[in-house]
């Protein structure tokens, strides 16, 4: 049996068990819906897990890796049209397995994929635009090197249940994925994680997984948004998508055991967002005008004034926002400086940033 980690064995059982028996409650007031105006790159689909409900991955051989001439393609493109984040997203770092993967990345002068990562988050600086890295699971070192071209990271936790969705030999684990977190607080990386419902995980489950989340932000502060995202079906998936109640019941239970500063996201991609605003939403992620959701190319993005429509019909609000949130840029010591000097340059991210405070 693999060990528990320290942030699961410092849990309240009581209050795990109270938020696991909560039922749909809609919330007592409604907050402003925020979302970011990004780029989705793609930057590799090479990944050393192979997770039962993931399409996004390639294996050796057919696993691709966006060139740097692409990458800055993508973000020119961006930010003419208005985008004010650049997200980057790939597989967990490719292991030896995936030898195209790793000669290509030599020949480019890049000795890991983080490497890379770094230059391009660089580029999309100099493109005025805020990275937003979703590298898999780092250690400090990574973030320590990151975190400087980075406005904010993420990566899903999804649950911190063993589950048959992970197995295999090169599994996914929920240590790994909570020691992430916890790195990215110890480098002081505005961060985002969330869950991923209905890959096998059960309702105790998915309220360990929120208080393990509440935890680690109580001793870093460095959660910004937490995502509750239904698993899809696809070619590779054998789990259903969660009905409505589902996630309904799964955000009030975000609502009980979150602190009110930090986000609930659902991907409006995914969710029928209609049906789970009054529910204590707050946020609706990146919605890119330029690409598609790669992770979920089958589900394509509401138009932002759809959304809009949708937000104001039920009394709501819809602001932009930035990859990082407005209460870590008002901190030196959560943004770096070169990344606020982005902010300072551009006099519409500099607006966002001062509305969204």
């Amino acid at each position: 049996m693999a060990a528990i980690h320290p942030i699961i064995a410092s849990l309240d059982s009581d209050t795990i068990d109270g938020a696991a028996a909560l039922q749909p409650t809609p919330a007592a007031s409604q907050r402003p819906i925020t979302f970011a105006r990004n780029v989705f790159i793609p930057l590799t689909t090479a990944c050393r897990y192979t997770c039962g409900y993931c399409t996004y991955y390639d294996p050796p051989g057919e696993a691709s890796l966006l060139s740097p001439d692409a990458v800055d393609t993508l973000l020119a493109d961006a930010k003419s049209v208005g985008c004010t984040e650049a997200l980057f997203t790939f597989g967990d770092r490719p292991d030896a397995r995936y030898t195209e993967i790793h000669s290509q990345l030599r020949s480019w002068g890049h000795e890991s994929i983080i490497s890379y990562l770094y230059a391009c988050c660089e580029l999309a600086l100099e493109h005025g635009l805020l990275p937003h890295a979703n590298p898999g699971d780092l250690r400090d070192a990574d973030f320590e090197l990151l975190a400087p071209v980075n406005a904010s990271m993420g990566v899903m936790l999804e649950t911190t249940a063993e589950v048959a969705a992970h197995a295999g030999t090169r599994r996914k684990t929920p240590s790994m994925r909570l020691e992430t977190i916890a790195a990215a607080g110890r480098a002081r990386v505005p961060f985002t994680t969330g869950l991923l419902i209905g890959i096998g995980e059960d309702w105790h489950d998915r309220a360990e997984s929120l208080a393990a989340i509440a935890a680690l932000h109580a001793r870093h502060g460095h959660i910004q948004e937490v995502i509750i995202q239904g698993v899809v079906p696809n070619d590779r998936s054998p789990y259903p998508q969660p009905d409505v109640e589902t996630i309904r019941r799964v955000l009030t239970m975000a609502r009980r055991i979150l602190p009110p500063e930090v986000a609930l996201q659902v991907p409006p991609n995914l969710s029928p967002v209609a049906d789970l605003l009054a529910y204590g939403i707050d946020d609706l992620g990146g919605i890119s005008p330029v690409t598609v959701d790669h992770i979920n190319p089958a589900h394509p993005w509401p138009a932002v004034e759809q959304l809009r429509e949708t937000v104001e019909g039920v009394g709501g609000q819809l602001r932009e926002r930035l990859a990082v949130h407005g209460r870590y840029l008002q901190e030196p010591r959560w943004v770096s400086d070169r990344v606020r000097a982005v902010v300072d340059a551009d006099p519409t991210l500099a607006e966002i940033a001062a509305d969204t405070v």
